[in-house]
C-alpha cells in the first residue's frame, strides 16, 4: 500500500506556520499541478474550530483567486491546523506565501462572510467571520516561514 504523502511528514518535528510546497504531479497530458500545505495552527497543539476553520476557507478561497491564478482548489485539512491549496502549474512558494499574505490582509478588511446562505454552502451556520479573522490576524502577525522547521 502507497503511503500518502502528508502521513510521510513528521508532524512532532515542524513548526506552524509555514508554507511547504509538498508536490509537483505530472498529468497524463503533460499537465502539472502543485500542492501546497498551508499550516496556519501546531499539529497536535492546536486546532482551528470548526465555525473558525469553515469561514477562513469560504474567505480564503474567494481572495485567494484575486491575489494568485491558476488555483484549482483550497481545501480544510481534516486535522483542522491549515488547509491544502492546489494550483495548475509549477508554483514557487514564494509566490503563495505572497498571495496568502496578501488575501489575508484582504479578510481583515472584510464585513461579511461570502456564500453564507443555504443555497451556497452545505452548513451555513456554521461559519464564523470573527473566527476567521483572529486566525488570520495571529497568522500573519506570526508570519509564514518558507522553512517547516522554523529555522
Amino acid at each position: 500500500m502507497q503511503k500518502v504523502e502528508s502521513f510521510k511528514l513528521d508532524h512532532t518535528k515542524v513548526k506552524a506556520p509555514y508554507i511547504r510546497k509538498c508536490c509537483v504531479l505530472d498529468g497524463v497530458n503533460g499537465d502539472k499541478v502543485t500542492k501546497f500545505d498551508l499550516r496556519f495552527l501546531q499539529p497536535n497543539a492546536e486546532t482551528f474550530g470548526t465555525a473558525a476553520i469553515h469561514g477562513l476557507e469560504h474567505l480564503l478561497a474567494t481572495y485567494l483567486r484575486e491575489t494568485l491564478d491558476n488555483i484549482i482548489d483550497l481545501s480544510p485539512m481534516g486535522c483542522r491546523t491549515g488547509f491544502y491549496l492546489i494550483m495548475w502549474g509549477e508554483v514557487e512558494p514564494q509566490a503563495v506565501k505572497e498571495g496568502l499574505e496578501s488575501a489575508l490582509d484582504m479578510v481583515l478588511k472584510v464585513n461579511e462572510m461570502p456564500a453564507a446562505s443555504a443555497i451556497e454552502c452545505g452548513n451555513y451556520k456554521d461559519l464564523s467571520l470573527f473566527g476567521a479573522k483572529e486566525y488570520a490576524r495571529e497568522a500573519l502577525e506570526k508570519g509564514f516561514s518558507l522553512n517547516i522547521y522554523g529555522e
